[in-house]
């Protein structure tokens, strides 16, 4: 089944020039070897295409169960150069959010990912 990354983890955003940065922490520490597994660098700079015109980086940062990305060519030139509306990537947090993973059905009823209705 696939489960919205925002069932799993909250994420913050913000940029170094060119350059946005997005963290995404798990809400429970059981939830992180999911986004360790499904949620790579790959898949980030797949999800951002259009958008990230350079390559994505993943750090792991497991004593807090977070994931953290940079994505490299992403703003536009940066927060005083940029035309783009969100020159400082702040909004790509939540972008991030919208992104599905695959889980065995199973899998996210032991995590209690499947609300009373089994979605």
């Amino acid at each position: 089944m696939r489960v919205p990354l925002y069932k799993l983890a909250h994420a913050r955003s913000g940029d170094k020039g060119d350059t946005a940065n997005i963290g995404l922490i798990a809400y429970k520490p059981e939830y992180y070897p999911l986004l360790v597994e499904h949620v790579t660098a790959d898949r980030v700079k797949e999800h951002f295409r259009g958008i990230c015109h350079g390559p994505v980086e993943r750090f792991e940062l497991p004593n807090l169960h977070a994931l953290n990305f940079l994505l490299h060519r992403a703003l536009g030139g940066g927060g005083t150069v940029s035309l783009r509306l969100d020159a400082q990537g702040k909004t790509l947090s939540t972008a991030l959010l919208r992104m599905e993973i695959e889980v065995e059905e199973e899998q996210a009823r032991r995590l209690g990912l499947l609300d009373m209705e089994g979605e």
